[in-house]
């Protein structure tokens, strides 16, 4: 019986440690102020084999990453969110279309103003996916909240 319950336990813990789903990618969130507005950058850091994609990869390929700014009566978006990091593209037969897409870091900038000079945040959804050379990820979700000084 002892030993039932014990092989159970263990079949269990296995397919829970199986079933998480890892994220390779670290997140960090900053904001820099530039005369009247600010620079919301979010910066993607990845392990050496992992990749992140573009906002503007090609069609038929995988998810390009997105932003969704929460709207504030004190806030105003300007232009779209700028990508800066080393870019590379190539085919990728296992989408069979060119992709575009950032390795090892990224930093992604939103310039916000905010209207009377007045200290908030700014809350920000981004979805992306990653891939190495032998995997992808499913889309994931994350949301972050940056304070505007």
């Amino acid at each position: 019986m002892q030993r039932t319950v014990f092989l159970l336990a263990s079949v269990l813990f296995a397919a829970g440690a199986f079933a998480q789903i890892k994220d390779p990618v670290k997140w960090t969130t900053t904001s820099r102020k530039k005369g009247e507005s600010y620079e919301v950058v979010l910066t993607a850091s990845l392990p050496k084999t992992w990749h992140i994609y573009s906002q503007k990869t090609g069609d038929g390929g995988p998810i390009p990453t997105k932003f969704k700014f929460t709207k504030s009566p004190l806030l105003t978006f300007n232009g779209e969110v700028k990508e800066l990091g080393k870019l590379k593209e190539e085919y990728d037969k296992n989408f069979d279309t060119k992709v575009k897409y950032y390795g090892d870091k990224v930093d992604f900038v939103q310039n916000v103003k905010v209207k009377n000079n007045v200290k908030t945040n700014v809350n920000v959804t981004v979805e992306y996916m990653t891939c190495d050379d032998s995997q992808c990820l499913p889309p994931t979700k994350k949301t972050f909240n940056v304070s505007l000084l």
